[in-house]
């Protein structure tokens, strides 16, 4: 079959459309090369440079990858981790989301603005400054002083979207509730904490994918007692070849995409505007 000629395709399409599929194909093109790139490097059992395709196609690297205690320890301490950071994110900061959802004071919008702060400058910053206050309080090195640093970098998701989910409750519900005779905490489990799931879901999903992907703030404070799949992916890219590294970065990536395709009915578009959405 013949390829259509470009000039023929904007003439087919026209204008407006050509430029959307330019756009479209630029898209792909940065986003899904560097990605497939890393899955055929993982597949790789040799490789030279400048060849742009292996030399020769396997699982070498990948029997290495999982023949190795200390990186399939460091797999394990990174799910460990990131299911207690979400726990303890949660027991935190649900409180805090629906008392700012549910209490207007002075200060609030400023008080919401400041977990924005850790954002706001790189957090290699942040995590020397807290490094010197764990050096007095024996946390550096432990896996107390990793979570900690895991909770911070979560409480701006875990604050904003589950107090946006609060909003989003009527409090004519609540009140029914409670005419009915319902008590306050049964009134919050029963009815406002179910409608607010939602939003609830979404911050725990980035909530466990952030710490799971959390490499600077577990390098600093954790290294080397505390060593999770992030930091070592440093040590196999500064020791291993070069197809040693796309191993474990798929290995990272691909509970990121499993954990987003099962909680896809939860992380969308009116969850989001929803939870950033500050009155």
């Amino acid at each position: 079959m013949k390829l259509m000629s470009p000039k023929a395709f904007y003439y087919t399409v026209g204008k407006k459309n050509f430029f959307q599929y330019i756009l479209f194909g630029i898209f792909v093109l940065f986003f899904y090369l560097p990605l497939m790139n890393l899955c055929m490097l993982a597949f790789a059992d040799k490789y030279e440079v400048p060849a742009i395709i292996p030399q020769k196609f396997g699982f070498r690297w990948w029997e290495f990858v999982l023949g190795q205690g200390s990186l399939l320890s460091s797999i394990a301490t990174s799910f460990v981790l990131a299911a207690i950071v979400t726990a303890v994110s949660l027991l935190i900061c649900i409180p805090a989301a629906y008392a700012l959802a549910r209490y207007n004071f002075k200060g609030k919008r400023v008080f919401l603005l400041s977990f924005l702060l850790s954002n706001a400058y790189p957090r290699m910053g942040l995590y020397i400054s807290i490094g010197i206050l764990f050096y007095r309080l024996n946390l550096m090195g432990t896996f107390v002083g990793v979570i900690i640093i895991h909770v911070l970098n979560s409480m701006m998701f875990m604050t904003w979207i589950p107090s946006g989910a609060f909003r989003g409750v009527y409090r004519q519900q609540e009140e029914s509730a409670r005419d009915a005779g319902a008590g306050p905490f049964r009134t919050f489990f029963r009815i406002t904490l179910p409608l607010a799931m939602p939003g609830i879901a979404v911050a725990s999903v980035f909530t466990f994918l952030g710490s799971l992907e959390e490499a600077q703030g577990t390098l600093l404070v954790g290294f080397p007692q505390v060593k999770t799949m992030p930091v070592e992916l440093y040590g196999v890219i500064m020791e291993y070849p070069l197809t040693a590294g796309p191993v474990l970065s798929l290995i990272l990536i691909i509970p990121t995409v499993l954990i987003l395709f099962l909680m896809r009915k939860y992380i969308n578009a009116d969850n989001l505007s929803q939870g950033y959405g500050m009155k």
